[in-house]
């Protein structure tokens, strides 16, 4: 199986998790009974559309349509009651149904081509959940160097450092992951004492820099390095 992509489900573009820092304003309950009936409406025609199809193709038609629904209910949830956790039960709702999605896509295949595809697929998930979780711990202050430290060319993190780094990954992670524009890319994400640099493949120059933006909105980071390519070129 080739290396599988989380492929975001429209979500709206949100900077998750950054310390509380959402302002988001909550919706009325009238909008929120409005937005059930919708999203209640448009599974029902996603699904019926489905009916036309055959064996997997229908299968996975069927996990699609149940994959936005789960994420477009999540959602709704999060305009409703926002918060750091609505954020996190939505990107954990994405990694749902992504997966989901996949696993019926690998009925496809078959033998150790199956397997390899359904193995790949469930880790996917397990570190788009990882990075969710990792996006709600606060970042851990480091502790100020003595003047006595090692000189500032060192390599070497301090442990404080290094939880940061982690969550300014996870949070980068995650706004890459809510960003509308950037469905099918394969955007790796790594962080040196704040430094960002964003690795793999795009449709266009235009996602590199929409990916550029992305990061550098995100809290603690200092700089991002861009070594994105555009498929096929």
């Amino acid at each position: 199986m080739n290396k599988f992509t989380i492929s975001v489900i429209g979500a709206a573009v949100a900077l998750a998790f950054n310390g509380g820092a959402l302002a988001a304003q909550a919706i009325s309950k009238e909008a929120y009974k409005s937005g059930q009936d919708k999203i209640a409406a448009e599974y029902k025609s996603a699904k019926a559309a489905c009916d036309s199809l055959k064996a997997n193709a229908k299968d996975v038609c069927v996990a699609e349509a149940q994959g936005k629904q789960k994420v477009a209910k999540a959602e709704l949830e999060a305009d409703y009651k926002p918060g750091d956790k609505a954020r996190y039960n939505v990107s954990i709702a994405k990694a749902e149904a992504e997966y989901a999605l996949a696993k019926e896509k690998c009925d496809d295949k078959a033998g150790a081509d199956k397997d390899a595809c359904v193995k790949e697929s469930k880790a996917v998930e397990a570190r788009a959940k990882a990075d969710a979780k990792a996006a709600m711990q606060p970042a851990v202050a480091s502790k100020p160097a003595k003047t006595t430290a090692a000189p500032a060319t060192s390599k070497q993190q301090s442990p404080g450092a290094y939880v940061d780094d982690s969550v300014i990954t996870g949070k980068v992670k995650m706004a890459v992951l809510e960003e509308p524009t950037l469905k099918s890319a394969e955007i790796n994400v790594e962080t040196h004492k704040g430094v960002v640099q964003l690795t793999g493949f795009v449709n266009s120059r235009a996602d590199i820099d929409r990916a550029v933006v992305v990061a550098r909105r995100v809290e603690g980071v200092k700089s991002v390095k861009n070594d994105m390519l555009v498929k096929g070129k």
